[in-house]
C-alpha cells in the first residue's frame, strides 16, 4: 500500500452501480476501502470519513481563529447524528451525504464567472474535495459547512493553490476563534512559517478578525456576532491582501513563504459555519492565438485545427492532435469549450511524451450522458480523468460554453465543470514514462484531441499557469507499506 502523505484522501466515484471511496489516511498506513451496494440513479451519495488519528489538539497553533452559529437557507440534507447537546459527551462519527443531480447542477456557477476561473471549493450538499485532519464534528447543515464541538483542526481542501483570490462567507459565535489557513499544509505548526492564517476573533484578541496571525495584526473592523461576512483574499506571490465586507485589514509584501498549500477552514473554539465558497486562480497565460503560434499540427493526421473570425480554436473530424511547443509538469489550466452535438468527442492531454500519438494523461471533453442521466456518463464525462476516475456528474452542456478548470499537482488531479467540482484522484500506480501505463511526474506536453470523424467541438481558451511549490510544501517521497 501507498501512503502519499501530501495528497488527503481521495474520493474515487465509479460509473457503475457501486461506488468505491479510497481513502489513504495521512499518518496512520490504513488502507480503508468501502463498497456501497447499488445507487438510485437520481441520487449520489459521497461518504465522509473521520477516523481518529488524523490530527491533535496540539498539532494545531494556539493563536486565534473563529466559528459561528447559523441561521441559512435550504434545507439541511441529513438528521445529525451525534448527541448536541452542551451536557453530552462528545462522540466523533462518520457521516454520509446525500445529493441529487438537480442539487449538484444548481451549484454551477454562470459562464461569466467560471470564465474567469471561478470554482465552488464546497458545492452545499457533499465533502467531496475536503479532508478533515482531526476530530472536530465537521458537518453540513443548511448549505453551509459548520463545526461547534470537538479538538482543534482544520477542514482542508485536497487541492493545494497557489496565486488566487478566494471569497467565502462565515458566520461566528461572539467568542468564536477560528480562521481561513490559506497555502497551508494539512496539519500545519506555526502560522508564521508553515501557513498564513487570517483569523477569526474577538476584538481583543492579539490579531483580531481580519489579521494574518503572527504576521500582521489586522485594522479594526465592526463584525457583528451570529450575522454572515464575506471574507475576500487576494494572494498573488508576495502579496496578500484581505478584506472584510469589502474593508481592507490586513496586507503584505512579504508572504515570500510558503508560496503553495491548501485552503483550511479552522475549528478551534465556538461554533463556526461556512458557504459560498469560491475560488479564481490568478495568472493564467491564454495559448490561444489566431497563428496557433504556441502549439504544432501533424499535417500527416486527418481532421483539422484552426482558428474561426473569433480567433477560437475549431476542432473538425478525424484522429488529429495539436500538441503545445512547451512542456508542462504542475500547473492550473483553464478551458472554454463548446460543442453542439452532445456525442461529439475531445479531449485534453497533459505530461504527455512529447511527439508520441496521444500518450498522456486525458481530461476528457465530452457532454454525452446514459439516457439522459447526469450521474451516468457515457463516455467518462466532461472533467473526467479518462480510464483513471469518470466524472462525478456531467455538469457540461451541449450548445453553450463551458468552463473547465484543471489542477495536476504531483499525483494528484482535481477538475471542475462549470464551477462544480467532478473529480479528485492520486494516481497511485507505479512510475511510467507513458501515463496511459503508469504514474508520470515528469513535464510533458499539452495535446488538444480530435478523437474522430464526428468531432466538432470550439475551444475560445485554453489558459495555463505552472505551479509554484516551495520547500515548505513540497510532497513527501511516498511510504510503501
Amino acid at each position: 500500500m501507498v501512503i502519499d502523505v501530501r495528497v488527503p484522501p481521495p474520493v474515487t466515484f465509479l460509473p457503475s452501480s457501486e461506488v468505491l471511496f479510497s481513502m489513504n489516511l495521512i499518518r496512520s498506513h490504513v488502507d480503508v476501502r468501502l463498497f456501497f451496494g447499488s445507487i438510485n440513479s437520481l441520487m449520489l451519495t459521497a461518504l465522509l470519513l473521520i477516523l481518529p488519528g488524523c490530527g491533535r489538539q496540539s498539532d494545531v497553533p494556539d493563536t486565534p481563529s473563529s466559528v459561528s452559529d447559523e441561521k441559512s437557507s435550504g434545507a439541511a440534507i441529513v438528521e445529525e447524528t451525534a448527541d448536541e447537546t452542551p451536557e453530552a459527551a462528545f462522540v466523533f462519527e462518520a457521516q454520509a451525504y446525500e445529493a441529487s443531480a438537480e442539487q449538484l447542477l444548481a451549484a454551477r456557477l454562470p459562464i461569466e464567472q467560471t470564465t474567469e476561473g471561478w470554482v465552488r471549493l464546497f458545492d452545499g450538499h457533499t465533502m467531496f474535495g475536503w479532508v478533515i485532519a482531526g476530530e472536530a464534528n465537521w458537518r453540513i447543515k443548511d448549505m453551509t459547512l459548520m463545526a461547534d464541538r470537538g479538538q482543534a483542526c482544520l477542514l482542508t481542501t485536497t487541492t493545494r493553490w497557489s496565486d488566487f483570490e478566494l471569497e467565502l462567507e462565515y458566520l461566528a459565535g461572539p467568542e468564536t476563534n477560528s480562521g481561513v489557513f490559506i497555502r497551508s499544509g494539512i496539519d500545519p505548526t506555526d502560522p508564521a512559517i508553515d501557513c498564513f492564517e487570517i483569523n477569526i476573533a474577538p476584538a481583543d484578541n492579539p490579531f483580531p478578525t481580519g489579521s494574518i496571525v503572527k504576521r500582521q495584526k489586522g485594522e479594526t473592523v465592526i463584525t457583528a456576532a451570529e450575522q454572515w461576512h464575506t471574507m475576500n483574499v487576494v494572494c498573488e506571490g508576495e502579496s496578500i491582501v484581505v478584506k472584510i465586507n469589502d474593508e481592507v485589514t490586513s496586507q503584505t509584501d512579504e508572504a515570500t513563504t510558503p508560496r503553495s498549500g491548501y485552503v483550511g477552514l479552522q475549528f478551534r473554539s465556538g461554533p463556526i459555519r461556512f458557504r459560498n465558497i469560491r475560488l479564481r486562480p490568478i495568472g493564467m497565460e491564454n495559448l490561444l492565438d489566431a497563428e496557433l503560434s504556441q502549439w504544432k499540427q501533424y499535417e500527416d493526421m486527418p481532421g483539422e485545427f484552426l482558428a474561426n473570425e473569433d480567433g477560437h480554436l475549431v476542432v473538425e473530424g478525424g484522429k488529429q492532435q495539436l500538441e503545445s511547443k512547451e512542456s508542462y509538469g504542475d500547473f492550473t489550466l483553464l478551458a472554454d469549450y463548446s460543442m453542439d452535438d452532445p456525442k461529439s468527442n475531445s479531449g485534453i492531454f497533459f505530461r504527455s511524451i512529447p511527439g508520441d500519438v496521444m500518450m498522456g494523461y486525458e481530461c476528457q471533453v465530452n457532454n454525452e450522458t446514459v439516457d439522459d442521466n447526469p450521474l451516468q456518463p457515457a463516455d467518462c464525462g466532461p472533467g473526467g480523468i479518462f480510464r483513471r476516475q469518470d466524472a462525478r456528474i456531467v455538469a457540461g452542456e451541449p450548445e453553450r460554453w463551458n468552463s473547465i478548470l484543471l489542477s495536476a499537482d504531483g499525483s494528484h488531479f482535481a477538475t471542475w465543470v462549470n464551477g462544480l467540482q467532478v473529480t479528485d484522484i492520486s494516481d497511485d500506480r507505479k512510475p511510467d514514462e507513458n501515463p496511459r501505463k503508469g504514474l508520470r511526474l515528469e513535464p510533458g506536453t499539452l495535446i488538444v484531441q480530435g478523437h474522430d470523424e464526428t468531432t466538432r467541438a470550439t475551444y475560445r481558451k485554453i489558459a495555463v499557469k505552472t505551479s509554484v511549490v516551495s520547500l515548505e510544501t513540497e510532497p513527501e517521497t511516498p511510504v510503501e507499506d
